[in-house]
């Protein structure tokens, strides 16, 4: 939960008036909004806010605020990180489904090279946030969930190391993963403000902060980053229907950072591989952790235009991995 911090509302701000534009502004849904500091930041930027709360006992609060606005603030009970849970039957609240959500503040779907509909604010789970932001990917690259109303902007507060991992560069060996290249193919990555723990509700009971140890990266802060999904992420050969497999081909290249390409791709049955890395301008011995992002992705599309290439084989593997994030 957020305490408080002048800085962070002047940034929210100032982050909210660059985003505008002439005529229908997004949505701004604002995710677990506890006593409303942030609420009230919002508000006072004159933008209409969803508040979404899981907690009962914030409601009350948040209610009579709603109650003293002309139709500016909107209180919804629900969590958006039990956003389309995976069950059958009905869903119990705080659970909620994307669809009943969206209905319900009023967001119609638009096409996805569209201005962005909705901007969500909000802080992941700390306990949660590494599968967290492999289900927000895999909802972001199928175009499902809140990715089926459009490119659903996402301001939210992460770790600094999980920052480092998906803003990390090929030389950064033990930054760089998987999540880092599909991240950076799927948004455009912003810092917007670091704040220090000190300033979130997580003291333990000997009255220290409940901050997740690192031994390798940086994670002093919490950062505020926005990740807004890429208008051109669907032109080329890239869509929806195979993005799982996309995405499988990226871990298990990164499964093992130091193995050759030439070799991943042999593994594949791709007997021509070297020929492909030609093709590419990609070094015949670079390893898998020397790729740049894009690189993935051109690999990704080249080998969809192979005659060599098919992706029945991918299948089991790649629902299998899919289930394991979900």
């Amino acid at each position: 939960r957020f305490i408080a911090c002048p800085q962070l509302a002047l940034t929210v701000q100032r982050c909210l008036q660059e985003g505008a534009r002439p005529g229908p502004q997004p949505v701004l849904l604002e995710c677990a909004p506890g006593p409303g500091i942030l609420t009230r930041t919002l508000l006072n930027a004159g933008v209409r806010v969803v508040a979404l709360e899981s907690n009962s006992a914030f409601l009350p609060n948040l209610q009579s605020l709603e109650n003293s606005l002309d139709g500016q603030l909107k209180v919804i009970y629900g969590d958006f990180f039990r956003l389309d849970p995976m069950v059958t039957g009905t869903v119990k609240p705080p659970a909620m489904c994307s669809d009943k959500l969206f209905e319900t503040m009023g967001v119609a779907a638009v096409p996805w090279r569209a201005d962005v509909p909705v901007k969500i604010f909000g802080i992941l789970p700390q306990k949660k946030e590494r599968n967290t932001l492999w289900r927000l990917l895999f909802a972001l690259y199928e175009c499902s969930s809140i990715y089926r109303y459009g490119r659903v902007e996402l301001n939210i507060f992460i770790s600094e190391k999980e920052y480092k991992v998906l803003t990390a560069t090929p030389g950064e060996t033990r930054a760089y993963q998987a999540l880092t290249v599909l991240w950076q193919v799927g948004c455009e990555i912003q810092l917007l403000h670091t704040e220090p723990w000190s300033s979130f509700v997580t003291n333990l009971k000997n009255g220290g902060l409940a901050v997740p140890k690192s031994m390798w990266l940086p994670n002093d802060h919490l950062c505020l980053v926005r990740l807004t999904p890429q208008q051109n992420l669907f032109t080329g050969g890239l869509k929806p229907t195979n993005s799982a497999t996309f995405i499988f081909m990226v871990k298990q290249c990164l499964a093992k950072p130091k193995s050759r390409l030439t070799d991943r791709l042999n593994s594949w049955s791709l007997d021509n591989g070297g020929k492909l890395l030609r093709e590419l301008e990609i070094p015949r011995d670079a390893e898998a952790r020397n790729l740049y992002p894009e690189d993935y992705r051109r690999l990704f599309e080249a080998l969809q235009n192979s005659s060599m290439f098919t992706e029945t084989w991918f299948h089991d593997d790649v629902l299998e991995s899919i289930r394991h994030i979900n």
